[in-house]
């Protein structure tokens, strides 16, 4: 299968309907959240250090979603979170949600010291754990945490 991964500049010119769909039928509400978010201007990734990628099958078809924000809930400085994390059900297990979490966080390394996640699915521990991410934070906001190495080139506010 070819994919790709790009980043989303404007939300509002990609067709996300169809994972919103799939995501309501699971029993997830957030990306619905995103949508609204990102009409309403709550949440445009568009501070420093955010962004929001895509990733689209060989058909252009949106298969997968993520972004990163500064974290709204710690308190140090340094933290993102990721957010709106969510694979089409039929692109699991192919190493889509891998390619696009890795992409995040090599985006992430030249703005933060750590990433944080939260989740209640035993699906998302076992991928978290997966990729490096530990669990059992701590924290009432997060229930996985990734610490990324090198060096963060701290940007402006």
């Amino acid at each position: 299968m070819t994919i790709n991964v790009e980043e989303i500049e404007d939300l509002k010119t990609v067709d996300v309907s169809k994972l919103v769909e799939e995501s309501e039928a699971e029993g997830y509400r957030f990306l619905k959240r995103l949508v609204s978010q990102y009409e309403d201007g709550t949440n445009t990734f568009n501070q420093a250090g955010e962004a929001l990628y895509g990733v689209w099958d060989q058909h252009g078809h949106l298969i997968a979603i993520g972004g990163l924000n500064r974290d709204p809930y710690s308190n140090k400085e340094g933290v993102g979170r990721l957010r709106r994390f969510y694979i089409s059900p039929n692109s699991r297990r192919q190493g889509i949600g891998t390619l696009l979490l890795k992409k995040i966080i090599n985006h992430g390394r030249d703005h933060f010291k750590e990433i944080v996640v939260r989740t209640d699915s035993a699906a998302a521990d076992a991928f978290y754990r997966a990729n490096g991410f530990s669990a059992d934070l701590g924290l009432p906001e997060a229930t996985h945490g990734l610490t990324l190495d090198n060096g963060v080139k701290e940007t402006a506010r």
